[in-house]
């Protein structure tokens, strides 16, 4: 986890576009009964930088991000369960490239 960034703890997330949208915000001590939760990680400027989908204290799928200047979000890098990953590439207008 970057000193740059916020870490907060979340149950879920909405919404199918990325970035994906971390919902349902914990508590700092709410993660002691939950098998299940999201993780992310905010810059200065409140984006979503990194999240993480957190399953018996292991980690099941991880999303990274990193906007265009104008705060669209310009890559995703994707890693699922297995390890596999998937990098999305969008255009300053947030188009699919």
């Amino acid at each position: 986890m970057s000193a740059d960034y916020t870490t907060r703890y979340f149950t879920t997330y909405s919404g199918v576009r990325l970035p994906l949208k971390l919902t349902n915000e914990l508590p700092a001590g709410g993660l002691d009964n939950r098998n299940t939760y999201f993780r992310g990680q905010f810059d200065a400027e409140e984006r979503l930088r990194v999240l993480e989908k957190i399953v018996y204290a292991e980690l099941e799928l991880r999303h990274a991000y990193d906007y265009h200047a104008n705060g669209v979000l310009r890559q995703a890098t994707i890693t699922d369960v297995d390890g596999e990953v998937s990098v999305l590439t969008f255009d300053e207008s947030g188009q699919r490239v």
